[in-house]
């Protein structure tokens, strides 16, 4: 007996065809992937504009300067890890990617909690309540950005 047979027929067709270039190219354009600039950007934002709403409704520039920052925790180490997966060398190989990826998602990481730690010095008047609700508003607004992708592009004319 054969020790691959247990796992697989080796004259089976895959049932999955591969795409030409011209499918993939069409698949793409009908359904584009978001840049995560684009993510950044609403993120920011959105920080700007919850900051502004504090300091206008509420008058406190502690408040306000403290969603700035819990805003920023959120904007810096999402454009740094944009910044770092958008790079060439990031798309050179999958193992590359894999690795790459990884330590990206580490270094926004250690920008995010020492944002955080350093808090209490870079904002005067600090309120943790008004910090972690922007950082979590921003946070939320990520997946926002991301179905915020409009309809789908037609592939021709003749499709409904």
């Amino acid at each position: 007996m054969n020790a691959g047979s247990d796992w697989a027929d080796d004259d089976a067709k895959p049932d999955h065809q591969p795409l030409s270039r011209e499918a993939a190219q069409a698949l793409m354009a009908k359904d584009p992937p978001v840049s995560p600039w684009r993510v950044v950007a609403v993120q920011a934002a959105v920080g700007v504009l919850l900051a502004a709403v504090t300091w206008l409704v509420g008058g406190q520039s502690g408040w306000a300067w403290s969603m700035l920052y819990g805003s920023a925790a959120v904007v810096v180490p999402g454009a740094l890890m944009a910044r770092g997966m958008t790079s060439r060398l990031t798309s050179m190989n999958a193992g590359v990617s894999a690795v790459s990826f990884m330590l990206w998602e580490f270094g926004k990481i250690v920008v995010s909690v020492a944002m955080l730690a350093l808090a209490p010095k870079v904002v005067p008047d600090l309120s943790w309540p008004a910090l972690l609700v922007a950082l979590i508003v921003c946070i939320k607004v990520y997946w926002v950005a991301l179905a915020w992708r409009g309809r789908p592009k037609k592939l021709n004319e003749n499709e409904s």
